[in-house]
């Protein structure tokens, strides 16, 4: 990094961080400083050749799950509680967020370094990262409608893994490949994964995005899945479909579900990159938003107390975006499995602050 750079930012940082109620000035001899504070704190110069961003999230959660009428979980807690620093140096970015939250402090959620000298066609990470398959799985935790993902994205999310990921987008396009460690079990020695996406937006208006997509993963010899996604967005309403088709194990599975939203205070549910972000709200009392969802097929019904089968549920949850950054929730959902007389509920409520 230049010198002058390292001066400027070493500069802003210290009087960021300064809690001596004292008037005072910063002088630097090195490129002008920008400093926000949406969405994190970040400062970074105005060529953007260097920047450095802090933020972060916690997700406090009262969480109520019966299995066949008997409470397994009933208790309040953190549901995510993570930090970040994130930043640029010319062509190179990196990224490295932690866990704080109870029982999982310290481990790493994203720790990668970022080429992005070929623009936004083709940029390389290397380093623990999110793996691409699936839209629901893309979209981070804190811009899903409902408090959890469904159980179908939940049975074949490979999640972050260390490996390496080429990802790029083009007009209506997006693209991204990776290749992954797999930690072998039972003592056997770790294999490679492979999984790729690719997105095509045929519409995006002001009103109205249609989305389709496509992804594929092989996590070893006999275990792989094909994902198909569709989705909607005009005006106030919003709907995503997911539709997954596996061999796991040497076993044929599949499931698939559909989610539905409404935004009673009439704002969109922004598109960006191939994945949806959180409402945005307008007004000063916020924005109120409804969603429903049914899903059925083989996935991870954890939530629900079932744990991974051929089940099927139905879910409704609301929201209330009170700022750009604090969120409310409340989501009820029950199921029944399919292979037998089991059925489960859940009753979630949460309270999101990101920074």
């Amino acid at each position: 990094m230049k010198l002058q750079a390292l001066t400027s930012l070493a500069a802003a940082v210290a009087l960021a961080g300064s809690t001596v109620a004292q008037a005072g000035t910063v002088t630097s001899d090195g490129q002008d400083l920008v400093i926000k504070t949406k969405g994190g704190f970040k400062i970074s110069t105005v060529d953007k050749q260097y920047s450095f961003k802090v933020g972060g999230r916690i997700q406090y959660d009262y969480n109520r799950a019966e299995e066949n009428g008997v409470a397994d979980e009933d208790d309040f807690g953190i549901r995510r509680a993570r930090l970040y620093a994130a930043g640029d140096i010319q062509d190179w970015s990196y990224k490295a967020q932690f866990n704080i939250g109870q029982g999982n402090g310290g481990s790493p959620e994203d720790l990668y370094i970022r080429y992005n000298g070929f623009g936004k066609k083709a940029k390389i990470t290397i380093g623990n990262q999110r793996m691409p398959f699936g839209l629901e799985a893309q979209t981070s935790s804190n811009d899903i409608t409902m408090l959890e993902r469904s159980a179908i994205t939940e049975g074949y999310d490979i999640g972050r893994e260390e490996g390496i990921q080429l990802a790029g987008s083009k007009d209506d396009f997006t693209y991204a490949i990776a290749a992954f460690e797999v930690d072998g079990s039972s003592g056997s020695e770790d294999d490679f994964g492979v999984a790729a996406r690719t997105t095509f937006t045929p519409v995006k208006t002001e009103d109205t995005v249609v989305h389709l997509g496509a992804a594929y993963q092989n996590v070893a010899d006999d275990s792989s899945a094909v994902g198909l996604e569709f989705a909607v967005s005009t005006g106030s309403l919003h709907g995503q479909v997911e539709y997954i088709d596996a061999e796991w194990a040497g076993v044929d599975l599949d499931g698939y579900y559909v989610q539905v939203g409404y935004i009673l205070t009439g704002e969109q549910r922004p598109y960006k990159g191939g994945k949806f972000k959180r409402v945005k709200p307008k007004g000063d009392c916020g924005a109120v938003e409804l969603v429903v969802r049914y899903e059925d097929g083989d996935g991870n019904y954890g939530d629900i107390e079932l744990g991974s089968t051929d089940a099927s549920a139905w879910g409704i949850g609301v929201n209330w975006y009170l700022k750009n950054n604090v969120r409310l929730g409340m989501n009820y959902t029950d199921g029944e499995d399919n292979n037998g007389p089991d059925d489960g509920d859940e009753f979630r409520a949460r309270v999101q602050l990101t920074f």
